[in-house]
């Protein structure tokens, strides 16, 4: 039961204090995945453009976000990384500030289906956001996603 952790490089889990906005913030998420040849530098692009034409649509609530664009639009290989922000960044005059950020790139319909259903119960359980949240370094996030 610990194969979530898979689907992230190694380098994929940052904390940053504050993002100016919430195109830096999907910049900052996706960063590891082009770093890691998981994504195109296009990639990131087309979440930011389909957000300005669309809005937030990958808002989870609580203060949870999972950008992501379409497999054709820059995925290479199935991959996941995740950004703390601890002040938190606006999408959006209707949503809450979002802490979490986890970048989803899928390169097809099913090769992300496992980590989808492991994320969907680590996010739903409220004490694991708090934790996430409450997590002091890279090593405590690493340790709570290894659970899943």
């Amino acid at each position: 039961m610990s194969g979530l952790i898979h689907f992230f490089p190694e380098s994929a889990f940052h904390i940053f204090d504050s993002v100016d906005d919430w195109q830096q913030a999907i910049d900052l998420v996706t960063m590891p995945l082009l770093e890691n040849g998981k994504i195109e530098a296009r990639y990131s692009s087309a979440i930011k453009a389909s957000t300005l034409e669309l809005g937030p649509y990958y808002l989870l609530g609580a203060g949870v976000a999972m950008p992501h664009a379409r497999p054709e639009e820059g995925v290479i290989e199935t991959a996941l990384s995740l950004a703390l922000v601890r002040r938190g960044v606006d999408f959006g005059p209707d949503s809450e500030p979002v802490t979490l950020l986890i970048c989803l790139a899928a390169k097809d319909s099913d090769s992300h289906i496992y980590a989808i259903q492991a994320l969907c119960e680590m996010l739903s359980d409220e004490d694991v956001i708090q934790e996430i949240n409450n997590a002091k370094d890279v090593s405590a996030l690493k340790e709570i996603i290894r659970r899943y």
